[in-house]
């Protein structure tokens, strides 16, 4: 084991209290990913029917075991044998609802960790309150991650709605003038919900309130098949098995980022890049993170 890399009470790999270098995040994503691959948890995924297919095989590429089940009847059975549960709220139906929050309320119960994908709360209603139902079940001191797009996270925190689909509006994407109030409102998120929050994008934003991370790693070809966010919400799901939720989602905007590069590379357009993809992201390994992670803590 690597002297510098911390461990909850529960065994999951964290990162250390103070700023961590480089180096010993390096060592504490490559201890994750190697305790996923050794243990290969289950990992129950509520996801949505354009992405099922990708978001399994993503598990899969990891190390992990994937279960897509979604029936009401049958969620919180399976949920208590997970090592994590991954919940999208895209193309939502009102049997996927009432199974995200059985499982949920299941997951809490037993102290296993959550991811929610809060996809498309910006532009329904309907979402919203589904959101704000979970957030009620939620159990103060077990592991969360609230994932969205920047536009996603004002709808969550009440300053915008009215959004037109689920991609995030151009003026709400993180840059260096709007990088503040970004940060602001991400940690401010993250300490209304005692959460962590990932605002995913070209730049992807990481915080528990208190610690921020910037990842900057991807590709534009990410953006022109459909399913990536989703790909990274299950894949940050297959890491907070065995990880904290902070290194976890760090460590995910990372990795689905440099998978994203080496397909891009590879590929003639979007059909090809979608294998070179899944490709990259089985394959990817601790030369290809160290020599191009982008990631800082600020």
């Amino acid at each position: 084991m690597f002297k510098d890399k911390k461990t909850q009470a529960d065994g999951n790999i964290c990162l250390t209290a103070e700023k961590n270098n480089t180096e010993m995040i390096l060592r504490a994503i490559e201890a994750m990913r190697t305790r996923v691959k050794t243990e290969a948890p289950l990992i129950h995924c509520i996801t949505n029917p354009i992405s099922i297919h990708d978001c399994a095989n993503v598990v899969l590429a990891a190390g992990g075991r994937p279960m897509m089940a979604e029936h009401p009847a049958e969620v919180a059975e399976i949920t208590v044998t997970a090592g994590a549960l991954a919940l999208n709220l895209g193309n939502i139906t009102d049997a996927r609802r009432e199974s995200i929050l059985i499982a949920e309320k299941a997951a809490m119960a037993e102290g296993i960790p959550v991811i929610l994908d809060m996809v498309g709360i910006g532009c329904s209603a309907f979402r919203r309150a589904v959101v704000m139902k979970f957030l009620e079940q939620k159990i103060p001191g077990k592991p969360l991650i609230l994932k969205g797009n920047m536009s996603e996270l004002k709808a969550l925190a009440g300053e915008s709605c009215g959004v037109s689909g689920v991609d995030v509006r151009p003026e709400d994407m993180l840059s260096e003038s709007n990088q503040s109030e970004g940060v602001r409102l991400a940690k401010d998120v993250a300490r209304t919900y005692g959460a962590v929050v990932l605002a995913s994008g070209k730049t992807d934003l990481v915080t528990d309130g208190e610690r921020v991370f910037l990842v900057d790693n991807g590709s534009e070809m990410m953006g022109r098949i459909t399913g990536t966010g989703c790909m990274l919400n299950v894949l940050t799901g297959t890491y907070l098995s065995a990880a904290e939720p902070l290194l976890a989602a760090a460590a995910a905007c990372v990795i689905l980022g440099i998978s994203g590069e080496i397909g891009a590379e590879n590929c003639q357009g979007t059909g090809s890049f979608q294998v070179m993809f899944q490709d990259a992201l089985f394959s990817v390994d601790e030369k290809d993170i160290r020599g191009r992670i982008r990631l800082r803590e600020i």
